[in-house]
């Protein structure tokens, strides 16, 4: 049976995939790693980094022997996997991406990232803060800021530059919700335009959380790319 892995994103858990587990376990062997800060693990020492998770996921795919492996990352897991892909082109069949923020600035990196803060959220968003509790314990707190850095570092220097992205040669769709307020339109075509093997789709309806995508539309465009039947 073939492989798949799902990569949650910054601040997700492998938890959020559990609604297309059963669905999808009739075509693939599914694995769900956890990226290190997530859910029971620990926060690395080192920080969070693109590269670190990167590495992570790299560690993950030898230890469970995992080659022509298909993945299917939302939002920085979709980073994350075409890293992945980058250096590792032939362990990768193919890559789904799901509101994955391409286009990093400094600036932009800084707005992001002062959203983070602990305190901000338990006061104007109370039941983020407490889905956040649930997913990784106590830890949370130290988590956003972590994650804020890493936001910071890739408004600095990001991994999937232009000329970068035309070097992935691995099949990929870039796929993107139509009311996302995370990630543009317009830096979704752009990659898509770029990585030479792509395709694009638009969820109609359709915001940046997980939870907040329509299972049966995901469904739907797995189905096709990977020719499910």
């Amino acid at each position: 049976m073939k492989n798949l892995l799902l990569l949650h994103g910054a601040l997700g858990h492998s938890s959020m995939f559990t609604p297309y587990l059963e669905e999808l376990s009739k075509y693939f062997n599914i694995h769900t790693p956890l990226f290190s800060g997530h859910g029971n693990t620990s926060l690395p020492e080192d920080g969070i980094t693109i590269e670190k998770y990167t590495q992570e996921l790299a560690e993950y795919c030898e230890k469970e022997n995992l080659e022509d492996v298909y993945i299917l990352g939302h939002s920085m897991g979709g980073y994350i996997a075409l890293c992945y892909a980058l250096e590792n082109p032939k362990k990768v069949n193919s890559i789904m991406t799901l509101g994955t923020k391409f286009d990093w600035t400094e600036e932009q990196a800084l707005k992001e990232s002062k959203l983070l803060n602990p305190d901000v959220i338990i006061e104007k968003v109370p039941k983020y803060a407490e889905q956040l509790e649930i997913q990784h314990g106590t830890q949370w707190k130290q988590l956003l800021p972590e994650i804020g850095k890493m936001m910071t570092s890739l408004g600095k220097n990001q991994p999937l530059k232009d000329k970068v992205l035309t070097k992935i040669e691995t099949p990929v769709q870039i796929m993107i919700g139509d009311k996302d307020n995370m990630v543009s339109l317009e830096e979704s075509i752009d990659v898509y335009k770029k990585i030479p093997n792509a395709k694009l789709a638009v969820l109609p309806d359709t915001k940046h959380p997980l939870d907040k995508v329509r299972p049966i539309l995901l469904f739907d465009l797995m189905k096709d790319f990977w020719k499910l039947t």
